[in-house]
């Protein structure tokens, strides 16, 4: 599977794993409880799935020029992190302002979630190559215009 029919189904089924496991994660860090929470998992859930598909076009488009193919554990662990990286810059201030909190304590918040979603991301990402096969970029493969 390949192109954008891979990125749909790839954001699909992660940013749905992940909208439940932010919102348990955020009611049991806050006192907003579940509702409150989901709300601010689906706004996270957007503004990521907005970002994925830009850092993953950047991604891939930088991988195809690499003379190494494949998907190393080293390169893997660079994707993850510079994926929630972006990520925290757009979430602080949400959930600073969405929970009613200071930005250091939306901080130390989402700190905990980057933990869990560094792990996430890098199993996600290696069982969903393993189910549908590496992108052409890591198989050195002409990319589409």
């Amino acid at each position: 599977m390949q192109g954008l029919r891979r990125r749909v189904v790839y954001i699909s089924l992660y940013e749905g794993i992940a909208i439940v496991a932010a919102s348990a994660g955020l009611a049991l860090m806050t006192d907003a409880g579940l509702g409150h929470s989901g709300a601010l998992a689906v706004a996270a859930s957007v503004i990521a799935v907005l970002w994925n598909l830009a850092f993953n076009a950047l991604f891939e488009r930088w991988e195809s020029r690499q003379a190494v193919r494949g998907r190393s554990v080293r390169r893997r662990i660079a994707h993850a992190i510079g994926f929630e990286g972006g990520l925290i810059a757009f979430l602080v201030p949400m959930f600073a302002w969405g929970l009613g909190v200071s930005l250091w304590q939306a901080l130390v918040m989402d700190l905990g979630l980057v933990v869990f979603f560094l792990v996430y991301t890098f199993v996600f990402n290696w069982a969903f190559d393993r189910v549908f096969g590496l992108p052409a970029s890591a198989m050195g493969e002409a990319q589409p215009a």
